[in-house]
């Protein structure tokens, strides 16, 4: 049997193997956001480097996200096989490293956990086809670039911008929305957002809002078309201003301490893509009963 008709016939199949691969994608997901900043800062230096004319140095050993093999941070340990199975793991090993006893970060299972279980509720949500399986792969970039520039305040263009040029694409089959909707949606996106950056730099001459975002809001609006960038935009500004908040007292730091914006417009965006639509219209529908 066809596996197209595999997954129509038992949608639970579906759901259950985006669940697996979600939690597959979500180990690689731990791995790239751990050694993708780090790639990035040794090319910056090394363009910097070469625009300087230092004298040149001895080659640095290679690091990418294939090698080295992944090791304990602390000891050195590979990691074999067996230590490296989703979620298990970490239940199997009790949360420490198997040959220095170091607390594991939970990150990493909640991580794999987070991914499988978006990967099925959207397999769950949508079913099986194109739109369920092209926005499983849009939720893992969502959810690697939100951990990304939680971390390091960065939203890697090599991330986004790839995404961008594919809900462009995947919209030229009008997938989710017009290509016209898609096409407004990242100009408008980017151009919001790269608005309100010059107005706040113009007004108190400090930098607001990072290039980034403006570039993650095109992505959502290439995806989403022009529709979800209100409700987007709204969504994020009001979580963001709660969260930001709580985060800093818990935190004890001060109102100007520089709060990472993408995860925010990241999970907006997820909520406006799925429904969107309903909660515009209960909107209205609300206002028209008023």
């Amino acid at each position: 049997m066809p596996i197209d008709e595999l997954f129509s016939l038992y949608p639970l199949a579906f759901v259950f193997t985006a669940l697996l691969l979600g939690l597959v994608v979500g180990s690689f997901l731990n791995v790239l956001i751990w050694r993708l900043p780090k790639m990035l800062e040794r090319e910056w230096r090394q363009q910097a480097h070469d625009v300087l004319g230092l004298p040149v140095e001895a080659p640095l050993p290679t690091y990418n996200l294939m090698l080295p093999h992944s090791q304990c941070p602390h000891c050195g340990h590979r990691i074999r096989a067996w230590e490296n199975i989703p979620v298990l793991s970490y239940v199997f090993l009790r949360g420490r490293c198997s040959s220095c006893s170091t607390p594991i970060s939970k990150r990493y299972p909640l991580t794999e956990l987070a991914c499988g279980l978006l990967s099925a509720f959207i397999a769950w949500h949508l079913g099986f086809g194109w739109p369920a399986c092209l926005l499983i792969v849009l939720t893992w970039g969502l959810l690697a670039m939100s951990l990304i520039d939680t971390e390091h305040q960065l939203l890697p263009d090599v991330l986004v911008l790839p995404l961008l040029w594919l809900g462009l694409i995947v919209n030229s089959f009008e997938l989710f929305v017009p290509l016209h909707d898609a096409l407004w949606g990242a100009v408008l996106g980017y151009m919001a957002l790269w608005s309100v950056f010059w107005l706040f730099k113009l007004i108190t001459g400090k930098d607001g809002i990072g290039h980034g975002d403006f570039k993650l809001l095109a992505l959502l609006g290439a995806w989403g078309g022009w529709q979800i960038l209100p409700l987007t935009i709204l969504l994020s500004s009001l979580v963001g201003a709660v969260l930001g908040v709580i985060l800093l007292k818990l935190r004890d730091q001060k109102t100007s301490t520089p709060i990472p914006f993408g995860p925010y417009l990241a999970i907006a965006g997820w909520i406006a893509l799925l429904w969107g639509g309903q909660i515009t219209g209960f909107y209205w529908q609300f206002v028209g009963l008023k």
